[in-house]
């Protein structure tokens, strides 16, 4: 509820105006006035997947083609996203309230078609469409450009792509250090279930993090032991030294331990739960831990 006040009068209870995402997503285009011509209205599409700059960029693009735009971009479903490009990490609901955010766009056609037609240029009256240069496959299965029939009635225009930005560059960069991204949502409180990986590659991610910390701080306080040598002897600093690398030497071997015997308990507990009468009966999580065990126990 919001309260407003109006001079002396007593506070009036209004309703609140609810949240809503999605309708409607942009007002209705301008007319034109006193015979000033309308907007250029101007048509972009795309599926916008963890929508970036590079996006944006092209979208500014499309808004600044003429002195005056009304901007429409439309944005693919995920069932036929999923179907002609593969699956997306954002749902579509998300991709559409991202696109209504940039302050560039003027209207968000949600499910908007893959190949564009004479019938979708007609019914939303679209003067320009415009995407960058590079050829991207239609629903025939024939490799035809998906906008050649956009050029082909010259109504086409051409924005640039941003150099090294794109959902797959995110995706790829995501992957190179999927490790330490584990790692990192595993320490903040997510489980290994939420993160969908297996019992054994937990165990690891979590010594390897108490290793890394054990490392910093050894790191550290060598940093500070060495701003004391100019008054040390240097049997006092060989003794030290061999101190702390026979503690982190021991660290990493109690950790080794107590992984192999996780996995060894892990793994037992299971056997116990399932008779096994062959390798054939074995989970595919058994498996993964039981090899995982093997590689784990030789690195250590």
């Amino acid at each position: 509820m919001v309260r407003i006040a109006l001079g002396r009068e007593a506070e009036e209870e209004t309703p609140a105006t609810p949240t809503v995402w999605y309708s409607p997503l942009s007002p209705p285009p301008p007319e034109a006035v006193d015979g000033d011509r309308a907007p250029v209205r101007v048509y972009a599409d795309g599926i916008f997947d963890l929508f970036h700059f590079g996006h944006a960029r092209a979208l500014e693009q499309a808004k600044k083609l003429f002195s005056s735009t009304y901007l429409l971009v439309g944005c693919c479903n995920d069932e036929m996203t999923h179907m002609y490009k593969g699956k997306t990490v954002m749902t579509e609901d998300e991709r559409y309230e991202s696109l209504r955010h940039c302050k560039w766009v003027d209207e968000v056609i949600p499910n908007a078609p893959w190949v564009i037609t004479q019938e979708f240029i007609d019914n939303h009256k679209i003067d320009y469409v415009v995407h960058d240069s590079l050829p991207y496959a239609d629903a025939s299965g024939s490799g035809n450009d998906v906008y050649e029939f956009v050029k082909s009635i010259g109504k086409f225009k051409e924005t640039k792509r941003t150099d090294g930005v794109s959902t797959s560059e995110i995706i790829m960069r995501i992957l190179k250090d999927y490790n330490e991204y584990v790692m990192r949502n595993l320490s903040r409180g997510y489980s290994r279930q939420d993160l969908g990986v297996s019992y054994v590659k937990e165990k690891q991610l979590r010594v390897n993090m108490g290793i890394t910390k054990l490392k910093e701080k050894v790191k550290e306080h060598q940093e500070n032991v060495g701003k004391k040598l100019s008054g040390m002897q240097h049997n006092e600093w060989v003794e030290n030294a061999d101190r702390w690398v026979a503690g982190f030497l021991e660290k990493f071997e109690e950790g080794c331990h107590i992984m192999e015997t996780a996995i060894r308990d892990r793994i037992h507990e299971g056997l116990k739960m399932q008779p096994i009468k062959n390798n054939s009966y074995l989970t595919e999580e058994l498996k993964e831990e039981m090899n995982e065990e093997e590689l784990y126990s030789d690195a250590c």
